[in-house]
């Protein structure tokens, strides 16, 4: 895990960004070839496609474990994330939750050219976390859409954002592992709600968030999960 700590200035992360990149080109070895990141399969099933399309940017809740659950699959796969603006990331959570440490970059603090830095990250890194400490223009989301969908990068933005592939939030939790007033806390069950302009309604889903691994999982049911994304993928084909 690399941190970029302080006020970084736009020319500071240039020459950042110029070490990740050369840095890249020794350890990241290939592109992945998939159409969209991995996701754990019970946010598969609810997203747009199955998964993080790149290029497009996602509205998240303030729920760190859901980041690190994003985060999760694609660092394993060989895929460098960064965190931008979020001095408060615990690496051990992180990494319990199964995010590879190797291939997290952290900008704590990137100052009031936060924008800017988080673009810069983008040029090099395929996906790209970050809490807007303000408002941004509008000019300057949509120059940073258009980077994020020239370099097919995932923006993953902590906070309300225009114009996103899908919007992520988790609430309604429940602990389970105690008994009558003792125990061990051994797993949370959370809802997922995900908001989409692809489908008509927000679609939901109960998950463990930790499960037993620290990871992401399905809440066990005598149902069977439809391939709600599958549909997705045949409208988007037959719409040409």
């Amino acid at each position: 895990m690399r941190s970029i700590v302080g006020n970084v200035a736009v020319r500071d992360v240039a020459s950042t960004v110029d070490g990740l990149r050369a840095q890249l080109e020794r350890m990241q070895g290939r592109r992945l070839e998939t159409p969209v990141l991995p996701v754990p399969q019970a946010l598969a099933t609810l997203l747009p496609g199955g998964g993080l399309r790149p290029g497009a940017s996602y509205s998240l809740g303030r729920s760190m474990s859901l980041l690190f659950a994003l985060f999760a699959r694609p660092s394993q796969d060989g895929a460098w994330c960064a965190a931008v603006g979020m001095p408060h990331l615990g690496a051990e959570a992180a990494r319990a939750a199964g995010v590879d440490l190797s291939r997290l970059v952290l900008i704590p603090e990137p100052g009031e050219r936060w924008l800017a830095v988080t673009a810069a990250i983008a040029d090099v890194l395929p996906v790209v976390a970050v809490r807007p400490p303000a408002r941004a223009k509008d000019g300057d989301i949509a120059r940073l859409a258009a980077r994020m969908r020239e370099r097919e990068a995932v923006l993953l933005v902590q906070g309300p954002w225009p114009q996103t592939e899908a919007m992520i939030d988790v609430g309604d939790p429940s602990w389970s592992g105690i008994g009558e007033g003792y125990g061990l806390l051994e797993g949370r069950e959370l809802t997922v709600t995900v908001t989409s302009r692809r489908f008509p309604r927000p679609r939901t889903g109960r998950v463990l968030l930790p499960d037993a691994s620290g990871a992401l999982s399905r809440v066990a049911s005598a149902g069977r999960d439809a391939p709600l994304w599958a549909m997705d993928r045949a409208i988007d084909r037959a719409a040409g």
